[in-house]
């Protein structure tokens, strides 16, 4: 079984590394050297263009100007607004794989543990990609019906993770007995709710840390038996 990776590794060029691998079939510059810096580039101006101005009101001009790359530039790592969404939805469904899902150890048999770790270790990925998983959320309503798609499919990845760890205590009488289905769905929102108001917490000097205290106690004494 594979470990979850640090959130080091979700920083955004190491991102943008992983998305060139990922798309290297429709990414013209083969080296990736050169591909990678302005790929990077491209996605960060994206995300910031989303967040000020929202995705849909974007244009692929707006996007040069604010990466500092030429036009033709632009289309030779995307072919327009839909590729950007595909690349930018499947580092959040990547991140999701590789660095929440995944089990440690003691997990494997302790559903608490696992519920504890899935917490943190969606509180610190997305942490460290605030802004991709901020733009994936608020502007699906960008997107085309297949990165729709894309975006639910990632929204309900998480969340059954969170299910599964339920039902797992609930097999093991820990949990209350009640549908792991709709108390994942109850859980879902407290870890959203980080990465989506980030300037509330930022502004009561509230860490990562901190919030995985407070919110970790308050979910297990709400589903405890």
């Amino acid at each position: 079984m594979s470990r979850p990776l640090a959130p080091q590794h979700f920083g955004s060029t190491e991102l943008c590394e992983g998305i060139f691998r990922r798309h290297a079939d429709s990414i013209r510059i083969r080296n990736p050297q050169i591909a990678i810096p302005k790929l990077e580039r491209i996605l960060l101006a994206a995300l910031d263009l989303g967040g000020r101005k929202g995705f849909h009101s974007t244009t692929m001009r707006d996007l040069a100007e604010a990466s500092g790359l030429s036009m033709g530039a632009i289309y030779t790592y995307v072919d327009g607004k839909e590729a950007l969404l595909r690349m930018i939805l499947g580092a959040v469904a990547h991140a999701v794989e590789t660095g929440v899902a995944p089990f440690e150890d003691d997990e494997i048999s302790n559903p608490r543990a696992r519920l504890r770790g899935l917490i943190r270790r969606h509180v610190l990925v997305t942490e460290a990609m605030q802004r991709w998983f901020y733009f994936a959320f608020l502007e699906v309503k960008a997107f085309d019906r297949d990165a729709r798609g894309m975006a639910i499919t990632q929204e309900l990845r998480t969340e059954q993770l969170i299910a599964d760890a339920i039902a797992a205590g609930i097999a093991e009488g820990i949990f209350v007995d009640a549908d792991p289905q709709i108390l994942a769905g109850l859980v879902k929102p407290l870890l959203q709710d980080w990465y989506l108001k980030r300037w509330k917490y930022r502004k009561r000097g509230i860490t990562p840390a901190r919030y995985i205290e407070i919110v970790t106690p308050f979910v297990e004494r709400s589903l405890q038996r």
